[in-house]
């Protein structure tokens, strides 16, 4: 087992693309899947949020001329469809799964139960989180700090394109230079765009880490969930690798 007992995976919707430009790649998908089942199957209890933004971005519908409330739905629902995905890739691997939704969705998933969600965590259940927080003008980021400071979970660990955090963006500024670790307060300051700033305080003030690596690198879930010194963590202090 690794370090942690209880950990939140942040995915991205963008994440179960894979190479495709939009929707769900299986092949990227049954990864991902095959990654969290070698920590689950080593008693590490694994919670999901996704995003939905392989499928629909609730703040792109409000650009184009949506409501943002009605925009931020849709987005929800897309959240629903990429949780179930994930749920049927680590059941046909033998990871029993539960999808929980913030929006009532009877005949697909239960209802999100806070008390419920950790008893199925400590039976060594995966819990994906869908819908977001239920809530519009919420990203799915925030759900995921909500989510980890309900169900106690150790720390985040948030999936990007990039192995962490750096001073400048590392595609435009090859000398640009990557964080080991950093402070919520620093990550606040700079808006170094990590989570959104709801987010980040939310897990300033529940002293949740945050840990962001890079999905892209094969094996990289299983990695981080087990304690590996990869990317950057949140809620230390300021270093730079």
């Amino acid at each position: 087992m690794g370090t942690y007992q209880r950990v939140l995976l942040k995915l991205s919707g963008e994440a179960l693309m894979g190479s495709l430009p939009y929707g769900i790649d299986a092949v990227t998908v049954q990864e991902f899947a095959q990654d969290i089942a070698v920590v689950v199957n080593q008693g590490m209890q694994v919670a999901i949020v996704v995003g939905g933004g392989n499928i629909f971005r609730g703040v792109k519908g409000s650009a184009a001329g949506m409501d943002r409330a009605t925009a931020d739905y849709i987005g929800m629902i897309a959240t629903v469809m990429n949780a179930l995905t994930l749920q049927d890739a680590l059941e046909r691997i033998g990871v029993p799964t539960r999808v929980q939704t913030a929006i009532a969705m009877q005949e697909l998933a239960e209802p999100y139960i806070r008390r419920r969600a950790m008893r199925h965590l400590e039976k060594g259940r995966v819990v994906v989180f869908g819908a977001g927080s239920g809530n519009p003008f919420f990203t799915t980021d925030t759900t995921a700090a909500l989510r980890a400071a309900e169900i106690d979970a150790e720390v985040i660990f948030k999936a990007t394109k990039v192995d962490g955090i750096y001073d400048s963006d590392p595609h435009l500024n090859p000398q640009a230079r990557r964080f080991r670790s950093l402070t919520y307060g620093h990550v606040l300051t700079h808006d170094l765009g990590v989570m959104d700033s709801t987010a980040i305080a939310l897990c300033k003030d529940n002293n949740i880490p945050i840990v962001v690596f890079d999905l892209s690198v094969a094996g990289n879930i299983q990695r981080a969930l087990m304690g590996e010194p990869i990317g950057t963590i949140v809620g230390g202090s300021c270093e730079i690798s």
